[in-house]
């Protein structure tokens, strides 16, 4: 039976009101608000009490009332209007759904884990009804309420499930928003291997440089699966080491599994208020995280002109760090650096930017989405590309430790310049006697 969706939009704005009301008494007296799951709690409270005095108003009219069935989906939609991802909730509980893409309320465009695309009913009835949506979302994700209107016409954000949204309006003729699942959250180097993404080769190579805390830069294009290799190396560390990670929106969730990392500080970016004062941008969260004690620091994504910062922290005994950069392959992550560089409130020159990679990064990691439908492979997440540097003269000087081979994986393919450290660490060599 489907949900009236008029009949839920009421009845959550009466929830609505309820709690803001809650929260404005709360503050008069002077009481602390209500924690996330408090809250959560007192609202389930709040739909029982409003679905109950609904059900009255329809037999004193004469209806019929919802039955048990219709009621429990009613509050499941209410609490997920409130929390949660309203009628988008069905396609995030569909563990084969990757990647949905909405253009406008009535253009919903889904993709799947194993490369089919669909378009798929509206998830809202307006246009308005889908801004609404995504108004709330940023009201109740993340670590502060991020606004999405006409002042505020960009919005990221993690939700409940992990996934990442990206919306946007104004700047479009209709508002628009992408969304990407976060499919693996609790993963391993070994579940990347079965998956197709490495050989068992590379991972234990990869294990052995999160081990010897070397430096490691994550590169791909968009959706190219970085931020899962990323949880996979951060998951190679101890759990005894303390890891601060910073993020423009909250998507890696390490401090989620507290038997893999139970001493976790994740920050996230915020944006300036409706008066432009109180942001918090990710060079300065960078910037504080040294101040606090982490053994490493992990960025999710680089993006501008913290990676000055990031690459200063590397260099100045911040070993064993961790980030992602968009670039189209190994060797362009140092001009993409470079160029992020020039843009810094440092402004940085290339030449000062890779005297300052080469003593910052140790391995560039590239990962690629390959469409191997023609063998019946699928879409496939492969690492493809690991490149060492190895100093600088007036470029960064890299080799290429590991490179695509004939099946596109990334096989060995050149001596590693630190191969002592690794093997220290419980590193063995591919062959005997040598690295190659």
């Amino acid at each position: 039976m489907s949900v009236d969706q008029q009949l839920l939009r009421t009845l959550r704005e009466q929830v609505a009101d309820t709690l803001s009301r809650k929260r404005r008494e709360d503050a008069e007296a002077g009481l602390p608000p209500m924690n996330s799951d408090d809250e959560r709690q007192f609202a389930r409270s709040v739909i029982s009490q409003v679905l109950e005095a609904h059900a009255r108003a329809e037999i004193q009219a004469g209806r019929t009332p919802p039955d048990h069935q219709s009621e429990a989906e009613l509050a499941d939609g209410i609490h997920a209007a409130l929390y949660g991802v309203g009628r988008l909730q069905p396609l995030l509980d569909d563990p084969e759904v990757e990647n949905i893409d909405i253009n406008g309320y009535d253009n919903v465009f889904v993709g799947y884990a194993n490369g089919e695309e669909r378009r798929l009913p509206p998830v809202a009835d307006s246009d308005d009804e889908l801004v609404e949506l995504v108004q709330v979302l940023g009201a109740y994700s993340g670590l502060t309420s991020r606004p999405f209107d006409s002042a505020n016409p960009q919005l990221d954000l993690r939700l409940p499930d992990g996934s990442r949204l990206s919306a946007v309006m104004g700047v479009t003729p209709r508002p628009s928003l992408s969304i990407r699942r976060a499919r693996l959250s609790r993963v391993s180097l070994d579940m990347l291997v079965d998956s197709g993404t490495m050989t068992p080769e590379l991972a234990a190579f990869l294990s052995a440089a999160v081990a010897a805390r070397k430096n490691i830069m994550i590169a791909g294009a968009t959706n190219a699966g970085k931020t899962t290799l990323l949880r996979a190396l951060a998951n190679e560390i101890p759990p005894h080491e303390r890891l601060i990670t910073v993020e423009r929106a909250l998507e890696l969730g390490l401090g989620e599994f507290p038997d893999l990392h139970p001493n976790v500080v994740a920050f996230e970016e915020r944006l300036p208020n409706s008066e432009g004062q109180g942001a918090i941008g990710m060079a300065d969260l960078v910037r504080r995280s040294l101040r606090m004690n982490p053994s490493r620091v992990i960025v999710g994504e680089v993006l501008g002109d913290e990676i000055v910062t990031m690459l200063n922290a590397m260099s100045q005994g911040n070993d064993g760090s961790l980030s992602t950069i968009h670039a189209n392959s190994s060797l362009e992550v140092f001009n993409r650096i470079s160029t992020y560089a020039i843009q810094s409130v440092e402004r940085l020159p290339a030449e000062a930017t890779m005297m300052l990679i080469a003593g910052a990064i140790d391995f560039v990691v590239f990962v690629e989405r390959r469409n191997l439908f023609a063998t019946g492979g699928g879409l496939r997440r492969m690492i493809t590309s690991v490149r060492e540097v190895n100093g600088v003269d007036g470029r960064v000087l890299s080799s290429e430790v590991f490179k695509e081979g004939p099946e596109g994986y990334a096989v060995a393919a050149a001596p590693v310049s630190c191969l002592d450290e690794l093997v220290a660490v419980g590193y063995e060599p591919v062959h005997s006697g040598a690295e190659f």
